[in-house]
């Protein structure tokens, strides 16, 4: 038998209305399978599950859904609390429910992955965080409609919060929890209900949810109502009943409807609006919908001589219509009790226009009259929104007719959002992609750094090759190669359609090979223009000066055409043989004196050749190492081990050359005033005055320079000095000094 607790609110006669006398057996049976299934068993909420099972099913019979929506919604919160039942769904039920069931479970996955991502941004984190904050549950509301394959699966949802919303009102439980609920109700399921205009549970999952987040408001608000709902309702029934009357006596043909406003609206628009809740005339209000403009300045006029008009609330938006082709006439008319009544006359096709067109309902409630989501999406929620309210109608004409049912249900399953795909990052941040992206569009989306440096993916916790298609509702998580921005990069292969679908991330990707096809370019043009400098013997040239003179506006612009072959190296040779050959560069140069403890006066160098003993050491001169850099050996012919720093390019080339001749060093102990010389550059605006101000430092820091050179080219200067130090840590602190000097712009080891 079946629970009567279950059936105290819903009736088993309510779950089978609208069903044939076959769909109706099948309910029935399906109801008493639940009472024995759900047995003992409580929902996270702490509902009994039967209790909550049965309410899912008859929301979704008050909504006049088919069959296989009802017992979906009365079958999925069993897979939910046991997963093995799942297994049941399909064999007992059928395909069509098992689906529904599966789309469920995954929509209440999304949630589970997006709690933390719902709600209005915290007070204090300015405009722009409120503004993403919106942004994010935007993309929310798109990827829960995308991600249900059928959309019966949001009705399910739908149903099912509103469901465990009457649970919490009924037993009067506000904590954390429910207040949390109430909150991503807010957020994401109320405003899809009312996109998809089913007003029966906009209302209701508002109400419901703002009675959690803001108890002490509601109260207030529902205090100042001064009447319960039955009676507000029946007031607007009454006015619309007494309208018709008078409208049929006129005879006028017009359809009527309205419904008074609810706690959560009222809040809204006293918020909005800044209103005090006297200065509200729309609390109560109704809609007449008629045949043509002429028939709405008709019922006008019989409004107004039914009651009262409050002057200043008329507004005649059919001959002057509102920017994105809104139209509609609004009063404010005092009723017989004293109180305001607003009523909006239009036509059908202005109804259409400002249910289902730009000017939709929605769109002002929760995006200001913004564009704020694409056109397609828009067209696509419109088409939802008469397919449902289609839906009814034919319900209410055609109970019974399974060709009707039929083509409604497959309607409604190829509704779905297919043009795009949601994916979340492991911080639950929702990223909108394309069909068909893979892990390397999702990386680009993120940062183009991240792209270039992706190297793997994890898809909901799973190693997938970069190829892989992602899907809605997957946590996707890039592994990317370790090192500094710019030292890794993407292949050439990512641009195939087999690796990435993305326009945008094709652009960064030939966006990054271009910079290095430059750079390599740049770097081939130099090295082949400081060869014709050293055969010329010309290697102290001005190269900004001689690039001028060749018509380039900088060196890099010379270098760049050597490097793509469209400038010739004997347009150089000529310009350095002319008589107005570049000016030799105005060097100051000094030498100090050496100390005797320098290793450049045979000082030991502390240098220690792992595995070897006695061997002649000797620092390179390329590089200039000194402790505690990271260092090596390079055997060579004749003049012992020349030690290089790790990361020098003259010992790289050297060991690619020959790789058996490397050999380990390390420092060792040198003597307690060992200093060793280091070169330094300097890049700043040439003033009077710098090489005083430099100098000064290193004076201050007592390093000992025993030489200095410096170029000056179109107000930069270009400084080179080389230092004695006893360690790179003593270097540092002089050069972050010289780097707070005025002008300097680049102060580094060379």
């Amino acid at each position: 038998m079946v629970s009567t607790t279950a059936l105290n609110s819903v009736t088993s006669e309510q779950l089978v209305q609208g069903l044939t006398p076959d769909e109706s057996a099948r309910m029935l049976a399906a109801l008493e399978f639940a009472s024995t299934a759900y047995a003992d068993k409580l929902c996270s909420s702490g509902q009994p599950a039967l209790d909550f099972a049965v309410g899912v099913a008859g929301t979704l019979a008050f909504l006049r859904t088919d069959l296989e929506t009802r017992l979906a919604g009365l079958m999925f919160e069993l897979t939910v609390l046991d997963t093995e039942q799942a297994a049941v769904i399909e064999p007992r039920f059928g395909q069509d429910v098992n689906e529904l069931v599966s789309g469920v479970r995954q929509l209440i996955r999304l949630r589970e992955l997006t709690q933390n991502q719902s709600g209005a941004a915290a007070p204090g984190r300015g405009r722009n965080a409120q503004q993403l904050a919106v942004a994010q549950v935007e993309t929310l509301r798109k990827m829960l409609l995308a991600m249900a394959s059928d959309m019966r699966v949001v009705l399910v949802r739908l149903a099912s919060c509103v469901t465990t919303l009457r649970y919490f009102a009924d037993i009067k439980l506000f904590n954390d929890m429910t207040a949390a609920y109430g909150r991503e109700t807010l957020d994401l399921y109320a405003p899809l209900a009312n996109r998809l205009g089913i007003w029966q549970l906009k209302w209701e999952l508002e109400d419901l949810s703002f009675r959690f987040i803001e108890p002490e408001t509601y109260k207030r608000i529902a205090k100042m109502l001064e009447e319960k709902r039955m009676m507000r309702e029946g007031f607007v029934t009454n006015a619309i009943a007494r309208l018709q009357a008078e409208m049929a006596a006129a005879g006028i043909q017009a359809e009527v409807f309205g419904r008074p406003k609810h706690i959560y609206s009222i809040w809204s628009k006293m918020k909005g609006k800044e209103l005090d809740f006297t200065d509200l005339y729309d609390v109560r209000a109704f809609r007449v919908i008629v045949a043509d403009v002429k028939t709405c300045y008709t019922v006008l006029g019989v409004v107004h001589n039914i009651w009262t008009p409050i002057p200043k609330e008329f507004d005649d938006y059919i001959s002057r219509p509102k920017p994105n082709g809104y139209q509609s006439l609004h009063t404010v008319v005092t009723a017989e009790d004293g109180r305001p009544l607003e009523v909006q006359i239009r036509t059908q096709e202005m109804h259409s226009f400002a249910e289902y067109g730009v000017a939709a309902h929605w769109r002002y409630k929760e995006t200001g009259g913004s564009t704020f989501t694409a056109q397609q999406y828009d067209e696509k929620i419109a088409w939802l929104r008469q397919l449902l309210a289609w839906k009814t109608d034919v319900a209410d004409a055609v109970v019974g007719e399974e060709d009707q049912q039929r083509e409604w249900v497959e309607k409604l399953k190829a509704a779905a959002l297919d043009d795009r795909i949601f994916v979340l990052t492991p911080q639950a941040r929702v990223i909108e992609l394309p069909v068909g992206a893979t892990p390397i569009d999702f990386a680009y989306h993120l940062h183009s750094d991240v792209g270039h440096r992706c190297r793997g993916a994890r898809v909901d916790g799973i190693m997938v090759p970069l190829n892989t298609p992602l899907k809605n509702g997957q946590t996707c998580e890039i592994i990317t190669a370790k090192g500094a921005p710019g030292t890794a990069g993407p292949s050439r292969d990512w641009l195939s359609d087999e690796y990435t679908v993305a326009t945008r991330t094709r652009s960064k990707i030939r966006a990054w090979f271009h910079a290095i096809d430059m750079q390599e370019t740049l770097s081939h043009g130099r090295a082949m223009v400081e060869k014709t400098l050293q055969r010329e013997g010309k290697t102290a040239v001005n190269l900004e000066a001689l690039a001028n003179k060749l018509g380039f506006a900088k060196v890099d612009d010379l270098f760049l055409s050597v490097g793509k072959d469209e400038f010739s190296l004997r347009h150089i040779e000529q310009a350095l043989h002319d008589s107005g050959e570049p000016a030799e560069p105005v060097d100051e140069v000094f030498l100090g004196k050496s100390r005797a403890s320098s290793v450049e006066q045979g000082a030991k160098s502390g240098v220690l050749v792992v595995g070897t003993d006695g061997l002649m050491t000797q620092l390179a001169k390329c590089c200039k190492p000194a402790p505690p850099d990271g260092i090596v050996g390079f055997v060579t012919r004749g003049k012992g081990v020349s030690i290089h720093r790790a990361t020098c390019k003259n010992f790289a080339e050297m060991r690619a050359k020959a790789p058996e001749r490397v050999i380990v060093t390390e420092w060792g102990r040198a003597g307690a005033d060992t200093v060793y010389p280091v070169d330094i550059f300097i890049l700043a605006n040439d003033r009077q005055g710098l090489l005083r101000d430099i100098s000064e430092i290193f004076s201050r820091e007592k390093i000992n320079v025993i030489g200095v050179n410096t170029q000056s080219a179109k107000g930069f200067a270009r400084m080179t000095f080389t230092a004695e130090i006893g360690a790179t840590a003593q270097l540092q602190k002089a050069l972050n000094a010289i780097a707070e000097v005025t002008g300097v712009q680049e102060a580094r080891r060379a």
